[in-house]
């Protein structure tokens, strides 16, 4: 099953209670889909706040996500966690929403083997019929699937791919030895061009929800060979990459990206704690990002 090439991690917008704010939801789902170009979206994610998520808010964002989409993109489900069984039901109950495929993120803080990540994946990918795509973000967890284990994994059939934050490196090495069948993203905004250079076939992506119909046009032009365009348009879009990151000191993610989705009109509130919102020098910095656009 395909997912396209520019995902999405989408954001959860929440109203001023600190609750799902649904309208919100519904609207931004429709604005990624028709407006920024995402083939596929991620629910549930980092990007969304997977941490202060429960169980059951992240069943109603799959279900509702479902529905609101449609057969106008693909739904990703982040279900992964560092509980091996927890992952297996939440990936289990997910998959009878109608979801098109989970992201299972590796194991953070107990920082397992590689044969217990091996064993870890290889469990829920044998618990459920849905695709499933790796996610290895060691800035995040700690822990990094390495290379070999990468490709241990793409051989079971219903493991389709891996989204790569380690580096370019493993993006090539990864890349260049995978079956056919398995694809490799760009967890790296600002690597997306260099990852598509190496062998990666797309990108989820934080900064698609303000520029994804630019990444898209960037993406297209590399594939059809039109190197000067995708360069420039990769040169362009750079600083807004960077920005929404280092803000101008490091940000956690979505802190950055929701107020620039303020700036624009969409109402996705502020993050949940420990996440904090944009001090004065952020929001005057995400302003001037914005304006770039």
């Amino acid at each position: 099953m395909g997912f396209g090439r520019l995902i999405t991690a989408m954001v959860t917008p929440f109203d001023d209670r600190g609750q799902i704010n649904w309208d919100e939801t519904s609207r931004l789902i429709d604005y990624l889909i028709h407006e920024q170009k995402s083939d596929s979206l991620v629910i549930g994610g980092t990007t969304g706040e997977s941490p202060t998520l429960s169980d059951e808010e992240k069943l109603e964002l799959f279900r509702f996500a479902v529905d609101r989409a449609g057969d106008r993109c693909k739904i990703i489900a982040g279900t992964g966690c560092n509980n091996t069984a927890h992952s297996i039901h939440l990936s289990q109950e997910t998959e009878k929403l109608g979801v098109d495929g989970l992201l299972l993120v590796v194991p953070y803080y107990n920082k397992p083997s590689q044969e217990g990540m091996f064993r870890h994946f290889e469990a829920i990918a044998q618990s459920t019929e849905l695709p499933i795509i790796l996610y290895n973000v060691p800035s995040r967890t700690m822990s990094s699937l390495t290379v070999k284990t990468t490709l241990r994994l793409a051989d079971i059939p219903n493991i389709v791919g891996t989204k790569e934050c380690a580096s370019l490196e493993h993006v090539t090495l990864i890349a260049s030895s995978a079956p056919t069948h398995f694809k490799v993203y760009s967890g790296d905004d600002s690597s997306t061009l260099p990852a598509l250079a190496v062998g990666a076939y797309g990108i989820v992506s934080v900064a698609a929800h303000i520029v994804g119909s630019t990444m898209k046009e960037m993406i297209d032009a590399f594939i059809d060979g039109d190197m000067r365009k995708a360069t420039l348009l990769h040169q362009q879009l750079f600083p807004i990459f960077k920005g929404l990151f280092e803000c101008p000191d490091p940000l956690p993610n979505p802190a950055a990206v929701k107020y620039a989705l303020q700036l624009m009109g969409h109402n996705v509130g502020g993050p949940r704690l420990p996440i904090l919102p944009p001090n004065e020098d952020e929001v005057q910095f995400i302003k001037e990002l914005v304006a770039l656009i």
